[in-house]
C-alpha cells in the first residue's frame, strides 16, 4: 500500500461522455437526472463509475469526517476492536488515531493494512458503522498476524492467504446476516466457510505475484485447514 495519507489520489472531475449517459454538474437537478438515468438503465457502466467519482469528490470532506467519528466511537466501545487493540499492544504494536487513516479511495476497496503506515479505511466505500467495524477488524487481524507470525506480505503468497482467511473469518464480515442481506449469498449451509474462501481467493488473486484465479485457489486450498482453524487471539469465531 502507498502512504495512506495520499492513497486516495487526485481524480479530476469527470467530463461528460456522450455515450455514457452521465451528466456532469453539482446542482440538484443534474444529480437527480443522473440517478434517474441509472434507474432507467440508460447509463453505461462507464457512466456509473463517472457518477461515483463525482459523488465521492463532492462528499469527500463529509465522508472522512463521518469515518473518523465512527473510528473514535469503535475504539472506545466495540468489544472486537478493543480486544484486537489490546492483543496488538501486547505484541509491541499500537493502532490508534495516529495510524488509522480515513481517506477517499479510488480503487474500490474498503481498506488496507501496511506494516509501515498502519490501516487505511476508504471513507467513500463505507456503507455504515457496521461495515466500518468489520473492515477495521479485518485490517487489525492483519496487523496482529504481522506482529505475531512475521508475515512476508511481498513474496510469500501462502502467508498472505493465511492472513486473509483468518481476517475474513474473525472480523465478522462473513457472518450469515451480512452475506444474506448485503451480498445476496443465500446458502443455508457452509455459508461462513464459502464466504471466507471466496474473499481470500479474491484478495490473493489481486497480489502482483499471483498468476491468475486458479493459482489463487491453489494457494488458499493449501493453507485452508490450518489457517481456518486458527482463531488466535480469540478463543473461537464469535462474530
Amino acid at each position: 500500500m502507498s502512504d495512506p495519507q495520499s492513497s486516495g489520489g487526485t481524480v479530476p472531475t469527470p467530463e461528460k461522455n456522450g455515450n455514457s449517459g452521465f451528466q456532469p454538474g453539482d446542482d440538484t437537478f443534474t444529480h437527480w437526472r443522473n440517478i434517474f438515468s441509472i434507474l432507467m438503465g440508460k447509463m453505461t457502466d462507464e457512466g456509473k463509475e463517472q457518477f461515483r467519482v463525482a459523488r465521492d469528490l463532492r462528499n469527500e470532506t463529509a465522508d472522512c469526517k463521518r469515518c473518523e467519528g465512527q473510528v473514535d466511537y469503535l475504539l472506545q466501545t466495540s468489544p472486537v476492536i478493543r480486544y484486537l487493540g489490546d492483543n496488538i499492544r501486547q505484541l509491541g504494536g499500537d493502532l490508534s488515531h495516529h495510524n488509522i487513516y480515513c481517506r477517499r479511495c479510488t480503487n474500490r476497496k474498503a481498506g488496507g493494512f501496511d506494516p509501515e503506515y498502519g490501516i487505511l479505511l476508504c471513507a467513500n466505500e463505507m456503507k455504515d458503522q457496521g461495515h466500518l467495524e468489520d473492515t477495521l477488524a479485518h485490517e487489525m487481524v492483519h496487523a496482529y498476524d504481522h506482529l505475531r507470525f512475521k508475515v512476508n506480505w511481498t513474496d510469500n503468497l501462502r502467508h498472505a492467504a493465511c492472513s486473509e482467511i483468518r481476517a475474513s473469518s474473525l472480523s465478522g464480515e462473513c457472518r450469515w446476516a451480512r452475506e444474506f442481506f448485503r451480498r445476496g449469498q443465500w446458502r443455508l449451509t457452509q455459508q461462513h466457510q464459502e464466504c471466507v474462501r471466496r474473499r481470500a481467493i479474491l484478495s490473493v488473486q489481486g497480489r502482483p505475484t499471483c498468476q491468475d484465479r486458479a493459482h489463487a485457489e491453489k494457494i488458499v486450498n493449501e493453507v485452508w485447514d490450518s489457517c481456518f482453524r486458527d482463531t488466535r487471539p480469540f478463543d473461537e469465531i464469535y462474530r
